[in-house]
């Protein structure tokens, strides 16, 4: 029988991810598709074929559909016999409509690159634009915009505009609680996908600021571990190696940024927590030379890269007491880099000087609190730093510089400048606890920056209820008889009568208290957990300590050489310690330059009313609980 010569074969229709990606597909019978098999993605013939639209981008459209199989997979790969409904885990990792308006998005990236980038360089404008016009199509996106609103709210103190709020109760809130609401939802949503297995740019970066939003929460240990996740993805992306950096110079910069902004947040964890560090200085310093004005940004930046590679294996090994004896040689190197790691002129925005200026100071403390532990602090030594006065001139210096700067130019920073400034403030009580001195009528005296510190600690953002009552308990355990200051703003639980201070013209709680942090600090010091320094110092002194004693450190104090303790005298004001900023030869300072003239009336204002010795603001602090957001 002669075939019909008007039949045709059957025309081929193509698997729906070949269709949905528009690419042609070869098929061979009923195996998959060529491209399914390479693509990694599952071949169906599952769609119903629709009119043609405009094209789109291949690569978004294959993201999209690798994410959907793997959610759909997730979903139903629960055994029922364990009875979990995987019906429900799609719901339970979906995000909650309404609650990221496009105005809110664009607010907090304008905010970003005012006041953020400038210190933390790790994304360009137009990267972050295309993340966000791209976050209904990838959960990668998303997650990263929904964290860098948190972040900016939480750490860097940004106020939310009522306008572009997703429901009106929510301008009731402080921007820490509207945060930390945008803080959970960019984690819960994350969850319903593996990020881990290939992990991009955008995970490490979304991994920093879940830590750093954690911190600012006072969430540390939390914060750690997703630190330490940053750093895995960036080892497992191999951001460690100088050949990976040889392509988009857009990307590639942003990428350096990201690895050393992790460097130096491990060391900070190394000296804050005796964590351990995994990253260390392999690759070049960021240039950011595609955009000629973020120059002076990597100028700054490569200066803090600088301090803390100072901050080596040696120094951490001692830190963490893996090590336990140090040449002294190299600690009085160690200082002498850390005093000349920071010209005196600094050509960089009023944010940078601010973080810059103070690590450095920290920096010069958590050294000289190494050198205690290693029995080298002697009041006979020419070395300064080697002296016990050293924290005195280190205080000096540092409260002096912080006079400069504006209030906004700390607080964008977040609990961790401050938590730089308690550390050495608590460096500096133990020293005056337990040496004598010398006090001067017409100069300042240590006594003077304790409470200077105090002032200053009570008046950011974020100091007054999470780090002032842990330096008032700290005084009212190791400096009973010490002065409070009028102008003290005490934190929120914490009467004026619990403290010794009169009921007029006591200190006041500002207005603005609801704004500040909610989740408190465990009644412990960050960096002070036990009071192993002021044994130490007092051991090495021959001073009785100025609490009980029957709790023996665990350490055993190294012995010095002490003789003569007058640790202050009238010179101290007018010279410079060997890490103190020279003075200006012109009349008026350079640009966040320390100026050396300022008043006793300018820092300190105290009554004569003295901090009792307990101090009950343990029992006010409160927990902080998980915000639930419902749409409407």
């Amino acid at each position: 029988m002669a075939s019909n010569p008007t039949a045709t074969a059957p025309v081929k229709r193509a698997c729906d991810s070949c269709h949905r990606r528009k690419v042609k597909c070869i098929g061979e019978g009923t195996a998959p598709c060529k491209n399914c098999v390479s693509a990694g993605l599952a071949c169906t013939y599952n769609a119903i074929p629709q009119k043609k639209g405009p094209k789109g981008s291949r690569a978004k459209v294959l993201s999209e559909l690798r994410e959907n199989q793997r959610n759909a997979q997730i979903a139903a790969g629960y055994p029922s016999d364990l009875g979990f409904d995987g019906r429900s885990l799609s719901a339970t990792f979906a995000r909650t409509p309404g609650l990221l308006a496009p105005g809110l998005v664009e607010s907090c990236i304008d905010y970003f690159f005012a006041h953020v980038y400038p210190s933390e360089p790790v994304l360009h404008r137009q990267r972050a634009q295309e993340a966000a016009m791209n976050m209904d199509r990838s959960t990668e996106a998303y997650c990263a915009m929904v964290a860098l609103c948190a972040y900016v709210m939480i750490k860097a103190n940004m106020k939310v505009s009522p306008n572009v709020l997703p429901r009106p109760e929510m301008a009731q809130m402080s921007n820490v609680g509207i945060g930390h609401v945008l803080l959970e939802e960019s984690v819960r949503v994350r969850q319903g996908y593996d990020y881990r297995e290939n992990p991009t740019h955008l995970t490490v970066l979304t991994s920093w600021l879940y830590s750093g939003c954690y911190f600012g929460l006072a969430r540390e240990n939390t914060a750690w571990a997703y630190l330490r996740d940053a750093t895995s993805q960036a080892h497992i992306l191999g951001m460690h190696d100088e050949d990976t950096y040889k392509h988009d110079p857009m990307d590639i910069s942003r990428k350096r940024v990201l690895y050393w902004l992790l460097f130096i947040a491990e060391r900070n964890f190394a000296l804050h927590k005796h964590r351990p560090i995994s990253l260390y200085p392999t690759i070049h310093p960021p240039s950011l030379d595609e955009v000629p004005s973020d120059r002076p940004i990597a100028a700054g930046l490569e200066l803090m890269i600088n301090m803390y590679k100072i901050i080596d294996d040696t120094f951490v090994n001692l830190w963490n007491r893996i090590h336990t004896h140090a040449n002294p040689a190299w600690i009085a190197q160690l200082q002498t880099q850390l005093a000349e790691a920071v010209p005196a002129y600094l050509d960089c925005t009023e944010a940078q000087a601010v973080e810059i200026r103070v690590t450095q100071h920290w920096l010069r403390a958590q050294a000289w609190q190494l050198c205690v532990t290693q029995g080298l602090v002697s009041s006979v030594t020419s070395d300064s730093p080697l002296t016990f006065k050293y924290p005195i001139e280190i205080s000096r210096d540092l409260l002096t510089m912080t006079h400069q700067f504006s209030q906004q130019s700390m607080e964008v920073h977040g609990a961790g400048l401050i938590e730089k400034l308690f550390d050495v403030a608590c460096c500096l009580t133990d020293v005056v606890a337990v040496t004598s001195f010398s006090p001067d009528a017409f100069a300042l005296g240590p006594r003077d920056y304790v409470q200077r510190f105090l002032t200053l600690i009570s008046t950011l953002r974020g100091g007054q209820s999470r780090y002032l009552p842990l330096l008032l308990a700290k005084l009212s355990e190791v400096l009973p008889n010490l002065p409070l200051p009028r102008s003290l703003n005490l934190p929120q639980g914490v009467s004026t009568s619990s403290i010794g201070l009169p009921g007029t013209g006591s200190p006041t709680v500002p207005s603005n208290v609801s704004d500040d942090f909610s989740a408190m600090a465990a009644a412990t010091s960050p960096s002070y957990p036990s009071n192993d320094l002021i044994r130490r110092l007092a051991a090495q002194t021959g001073a009785q300590l100025p609490f009980n004693a029957s709790q023996h450190s665990t350490y055993p104090a190294p012995t010095s050489h002490v003789e003569d303790l007058s640790l202050y005298d009238s010179s101290h004001s007018t010279t410079h310690s060997s890490g103190s900023v020279p003075r200006s030869t012109s009349a008026t300072p350079g640009p966040y330059e320390p100026s050396m003239s300022q008043s006793r009336t300018q820092i300190v204002g105290h009554s004569t009313m003295q901090i009792p010795t307990s101090h009950p603001q343990h029992n006010h602090m409160q927990s902080h609980h998980a915000i639930q957001w419902t749409p409407t």
